[in-house]
């Protein structure tokens, strides 16, 4: 039966896929992580109230690729170069979307159009992030190997997700509304479609991996390219509309203490 559940089972029980898979994550997560810390050294001086939340957010982001890096380490196994094919960060990045890395390496201050730039952005890959890490959630939280690892990520996402409602609504009060939603309407559709190419890239991996047959690859291209088309058709919507979140002020508050989560 092909399922979310089933294929991250699959996944999940190879070595090399598993070995795979983390190391995509951690690399993404990392590359988050240098990017918020960087935003967050170089916020303006009248948003500097949100910097501590900016590294915050940061922080957790390292976390997380911490998190994948000990999940290989305890099966014994090391990262793997991340093809740039499922180079998901770099490649929104190359695509315009968030602030480009050379601007970060600049000691310049940001603009407040930066900073929505950077919220915008947020508010759309980690609607993905929270979406997928729930979708692991719920199949795998009570697992042995990788559930207490999930279950801490998916609360993490779950706040970055309200963080970038609640500041983006700040910011739209303020008078920049058209702004944000000009912004969050061109990240979305970049977003959508790197996504499809992303996942076009590493399921094909995974089936070189895993040795599924021609017709189960096949199968999985065209469900990815059924969900981009109905995510180009009306689905991005639900990235950029903005409402009050339930967690208030998710990034205010200190991050509680790492323990080790693997």
């Amino acid at each position: 039966m092909l399922s979310a559940k089933s294929l991250f089972q699959e996944i999940l029980d190879n070595d090399e896929s598993f070995r795979l898979f983390c190391s995509i994550a951690a690399g993404g997560e990392a590359q988050g992580g240098w990017e918020n810390g960087r935003i967050a050294a170089l916020v303006p001086e009248g948003e500097r109230a949100l910097a501590p939340k900016i590294a915050r957010h940061g922080a957790d982001e390292d976390k997380h690729g911490r998190i994948f890096t000990a999940l290989l380490r305890r099966r014994g196994l090391a990262p793997v170069p991340v093809p740039p094919d499922t180079d998901y960060t770099m490649l929104l990045e190359r695509c315009g979307i968030g602030i480009a890395h050379d601007r970060l390496r600049r000691d310049e201050p940001l603009t407040v159009r930066d900073i929505i730039v950077y919220l915008a952005h947020s508010r759309v890959t980690e609607q993905r992030a929270a979406e997928q890490l729930g979708l692991l959630r719920k199949h795998f939280a009570d697992h042995p190997e990788i559930g207490k690892a999930v279950r801490v990520i998916s609360d993490d996402e779950d706040d970055h997700l309200a963080y970038t409602h609640e500041e983006l609504l700040r910011l739209a009060a303020a008078g920049h509304g058209r702004l944000i939603q000009r912004t969050l309407r061109a990240c979305a559709l970049t977003e959508i479609r790197v996504h499809r190419d992303v996942s076009l890239a590493v399921m094909a991996r995974m089936g070189r991996i895993l040795g599924w047959p021609k017709s189960r690859s096949a199968l999985l291209a065209a469900g990815i390219r059924a969900v981009y088309a109905y995510e180009r058709l009306a689905g991005w919507h639900r990235m950029v509309t903005l409402a009050p979140p339930a967690r208030r002020d998710a990034l205010g508050r200190p991050a509680p203490p790492a323990p080790e989560y693997v």
